[in-house]
């Protein structure tokens, strides 16, 4: 099943999904951008109504990983309302970027 085709629920996710949207920000423990990431990702679901971010230790959830073929953090999925990919990127986001990512989803 190709990753945009997947849908990610909260049991998956331990967390609750955004009512209109969720960042999902995969990282690991001594990964500098993930912080930075982190603070952006944040930032935006602070500021678009019904959007969370749910942060993913890529260490202790090995299996999701592979599914996913995260092979670098930070990386971000973007999902819609019903948990359906719609964006995916590696590496450290720009604000911008994020924020168009959403409207994909919204």
């Amino acid at each position: 099943m190709p990753v945009h085709a997947r849908v990610l629920g909260a049991g998956e996710l331990g967390a609750e999904l955004g009512e209109r949207a969720t960042l999902v920000q995969f990282s690991s423990a001594f990964c500098q951008p993930c912080r930075a990431t982190r603070r952006t990702l944040a930032e935006v679901a602070g500021m678009v109504d019904g959007v969370a971010h749910i942060e993913i230790d890529a260490e202790r959830h090995l299996g999701l990983v592979r599914e996913l073929d995260i092979v670098k953090t930070p990386t971000v999925l973007v999902l819609d309302g019903r948990g359906r990919i719609v964006r995916k990127a590696a590496g450290q986001p720009r604000k911008a970027d994020v924020i168009a990512a959403l409207g994909h989803a919204v």
